[in-house]
């Protein structure tokens, strides 16, 4: 290269060199409205703006900004007296303001119909303000028109919400998430999204049934399914579908019990469960005959009546790994009422104890699961040596939140004549715990009760 043209090179910015894809891979790590931005530069990067393929609104920034001066929405009767009986006082709503609306106006104008992969929008929507939610039905259109992949909508709206019907008719759709607290109106009668695989959903009102019997219908493929509601009623409880694979279901909504204190789950592929709910009196259909991984997190609720969460047991009964939080080992403890069933691919046992029950459902269960090889206890608190462990072929045994404390200690050692076929104790200490001198004395004990036995310690701090 002669002195001419390297010196010509150089006075030109580095960046401008790059090919216009890499360019817009780039922007699309930015926020976007500094993206957006760029194309005031110059006619070249207006172009280049084009290839930004991922899309992030917010309107928590302008919200701040105008709190003071917002009109104020009544939430739904039940969510004010549910709140108001907390002493928290909700009742002010927002909406998006005229610049939050024209900075995603400009930017889907100076993007034509380009192809887009990501679309996230999160915005308060005004109760009765019919043109706001224009507004965001055409955002969505638009960029559901252009083939989007996925989609993060979180929109507050304390009137009834229709998404447009073009959002349940895309082809392309792979990710969708939809919330918070949204009020949807009937769903078009006939969703088709043929490529959907995830789809979140966080505390989203629906129709009744609608879930269940026209959103989830219509994807054939969902592999991956969350339903979080929180602080509301109306929660689903019929979940089903042939395909998903994976399913977290929290619902705190204990305002709905009232209701319907029934769940369903008819998943014949599911293969992993993570559920966190009140205990209720019947779980109609546990249909989940592929289950390999189950994490319970069941709690009693003072308005529920004749409880009773056999049924629930025994749809889980095929799992190799289970994990009970100390809230769900009382449960089953107390209202499991026609006992636990045989657990015959168990290998892998996780739970937490809040007192002597804790202890005598895990004799149970090491009863009821003879292949049972790794232990998991989370908490050696309230364990008391008079519950006698029925003969097991533990392996493993793993103690979290060890303290060092001399019952702790003394506990420890009563457990481990319980388990005759132990080949490694891990230990793993509490960071309440977490200083050198502390350290120091756990190792010491526990290779005192080390030498004692045949199997290997490990201490984790």
């Amino acid at each position: 290269m002669d002195a001419k043209r390297f010196e010509t090179t150089c006075s030109r910015d580095v960046i401008s060199w790059l090919p216009d894809e890499v360019l817009g891979k780039i922007l699309s790590l930015l926020e976007t409205k500094q993206a957006a931005s760029t194309s005031l530069l110059s006619r070249n990067w207006r172009y280049v703006f084009r290839l930004v393929d991922h899309l992030d609104f917010d309107d928590s920034l302008s919200l701040q900004a105008q709190e003071a001066q917002q009109p104020r929405y009544a939430y739904w009767e039940a969510f004010e007296n549910f709140m108001r009986a907390r002493g928290i006082d909700e009742r002010t709503s927002y909406v998006f303001t005229e610049g939050f609306k024209n900075m995603i106006d400009r930017t889907l104008a100076l993007q034509c119909d380009y192809p887009i992969k990501k679309f996230s929008l999160k915005c308060h929507v005004g109760k009765d303000d019919e043109r706001q939610k224009a507004c965001v039905g055409r955002w969505i259109s638009n960029v559901v028109g252009r083939g989007v992949l996925e989609m993060d909508l979180r929109i507050k709206d304390r009137g009834i919400h229709f998404l447009p019907p073009l959002l349940f008719a895309s082809k392309t759709l792979v990710k969708l998430t939809i919330g918070t607290q949204l009020c949807l109106g009937k769903l078009p009668s006939y969703v088709s999204l043929p490529s959907l695989k995830f789809l979140f959903i966080d505390t989203v009102f629906f129709e009744y049934e609608d879930l269940c019997f026209v959103l989830l219908p219509g994807c054939p493929v969902l592999e991956e399914l969350s339903v979080h509601h929180i602080n509301f009623s109306a929660t689903p409880h019929t979940i089903s579908s042939p395909t998903v694979k994976r399913l977290s279901v929290h619902y705190d909504s204990p305002n709905d019990v009232d209701g319907a204190c029934y769940m369903s789950f008819d998943l014949p592929k599911l293969v992993y469960l993570e559920y966190s709910h009140c205990a209720l009196g019947e779980y109609l259909q546990v249909n989940l005959q592929s289950l390999v991984e189950a994490k319970l997190d069941l709690w009693l609720e003072r308005k529920v009546d004749r409880l009773d969460v056999t049924d629930l047991v025994t749809g889980i009964r095929n799992v190799q790994t289970l994990h009970l939080s100390p809230g769900s080992v009382d449960v089953i403890y107390l209202h499991c009422k026609h006992g636990l069933p045989v657990f015959n691919n168990l290998v892998n046992l996780s739970l937490g104890s809040k007192n002597k029950r804790g202890w005598k459902l895990l004799a149970y269960l090491l009863k009821q699961s003879t292949k049972l090889e790794t232990l998991i206890v989370k908490d050696l608190n309230g364990y008391t040596g008079d519950v006698s462990m029925p003969p097991n072929k533990v392996k493993v045994l793993h103690i979290l939140g060890y303290r060092g404390t001399a019952d702790e200690l003394k506990q420890l050692k009563s457990f481990l004549g319980e388990f005759k076929c132990l080949e490694l104790v891990q230990v793993d200490v509490a960071k309440a715990a977490e200083d050198d001198g502390l350290i120091l004395q756990i190792k010491r004990e526990l290779l005192g009760v080390s030498l004692q036995s045949k199997c290997e310690f490990k201490v984790n701090s």
